[in-house]
């Protein structure tokens, strides 16, 4: 295996095309033709992480947060940031950032949150916007379910719990060719009518690529009419934050305690309790006040993040509570989802669980 290939199992799990714009992601360091000898899952890459590497025999850290997020202009060793960059170069060691693509994923961040907290009817927080595309395209009528079914097999036609969704209009196609055409239909140079098939699907926007090269590939026309555009609907399944319900409610003293000993957190920031039973929970891992009104809006009785401000805690207005209950301690399980996930699809290779904590905020 070389370092790509381990990159297409993370990338399938949290395909780049989610992460937000801000971010840096994907393989930061490194030369993914490498060929792999170990990977080691950690949540930042820090000098201590990268000995961990060397001394696991891992040329592969799969990093949670990215070690280069704004642009460097020396490398001298001066700052963490550099050393990092200049040990990982100079042992051969590739870094691959995930961040807020797994952030956006499904399966990502906050549902391990929401596991750790044993919530039911789990719910995407903020769905991401423009992430769900349409094709049509026109095909001879002959020839449609050939071409329908290849779509299907490289990833259009899923919406929620269905598969091998389309939607087919019969009708007559017109063309004529010129002379430098070479019509697999038809002759060039006179007007040809084909009884044709119109062929709408959906599919999620990282899979342009796949989808595009899969249609010219499978169609039988020299030229290709296609449409691809994007739409607003909502897709539950890429965005921030989750929402869910707890199996049984509790009082709030009670979920607060409950929730220091899952999260494993030695402080829990709040807001003024109301006195009422949890039941309805909204979470955010990393830095999350920005969704303080969306988990409002869907009445969650409590919101679960980190790196709340002063004035952000006013903003509950007695209409919910709110947990900080530390960045670190909000995403640290991530790189647990990590290791299990790419134990399962990596078999001949360690996967390795790195050792280091790397929570820079300590608690007197």
């Amino acid at each position: 295996m070389i370092v790509q290939d381990a990159i297409n199992h993370i990338e399938a799990l949290s395909p780049l095309a989610y992460a937000e714009d801000f971010d840096n992601v994907g393989l930061i360091i490194g030369d993914k033709n490498t060929k792999l000898t170990g990977i080691l899952v950690t949540l930042d890459s820090l000098e201590s992480v990268v000995n961990e590497a060397i001394e696991t025999n891992c040329n592969l850290i799969v990093s949670f947060h990215p070690i280069i997020f704004k642009g460097l202009k020396k490398l001298t060793g001066k700052t963490y940031v550099e050393r990092v960059v200049m040990k990982a170069l100079k042992n051969d060691i590739a870094i691959y950032a995930m961040h807020t693509a797994l952030d956006n994923s499904m399966l990502g961040v906050n549902n391990m949150i929401c596991e750790k907290l044993g919530l039911n009817n789990r719910k995407i927080l903020i769905p991401q916007p423009q992430t769900i595309k349409k094709l049509i395209t026109y095909v001879p009528k002959k020839d449609a379910e050939t071409l329908r079914t290849a779509l299907f097999e490289a990833g259009a036609g899923n919406i929620g719990n269905y598969s091998n969704c389309s939607f087919n209009v019969d009708g007559i196609g017109t063309y004529q060719g010129n002379e430098d055409s070479n019509p697999t239909i038809g002759k060039k140079g006179e007007t040809h009518q084909e009884s044709e098939t119109q062929i709408s699907v959906t599919f999620p926007k990282h899979a342009e690529s796949k989808i595009l090269q899969t249609l010219f590939k499978t169609h039988s026309y020299e030229e290709v009419a296609y449409e691809v555009t994007t739409l607003e609907n909502t897709n539950q399944n890429i965005g921030m934050g989750m929402i869910g319900e707890l199996e049984n409610s509790m009082p709030e003293t009670a979920f607060l305690s409950f929730l220091k000993e899952n999260m494993k957190t030695d402080c829990i920031r709040h807001s003024k309790l109301r006195d009422k039973n949890i039941k309805k929970v909204a979470v955010l891992g990393g830095s999350g006040s920005f969704a303080i009104a969306s988990a409002k809006a869907a009445k969650a009785d409590i919101f679960i993040t980190a790196d709340l401000k002063y004035h952000d805690f006013f903003t509950a207005e007695n209409q919910i509570v709110l947990a900080d209950i530390g960045h670190y301690e909000s995403e640290q399980f991530t790189k647990n989802l990590l290791v299990a996930y790419l134990t399962k699809k990596i078999t001949n290779f360690a996967i390795v669980l790195s050792k280091t904590n790397t929570n820079p905020v300590k608690y007197f």
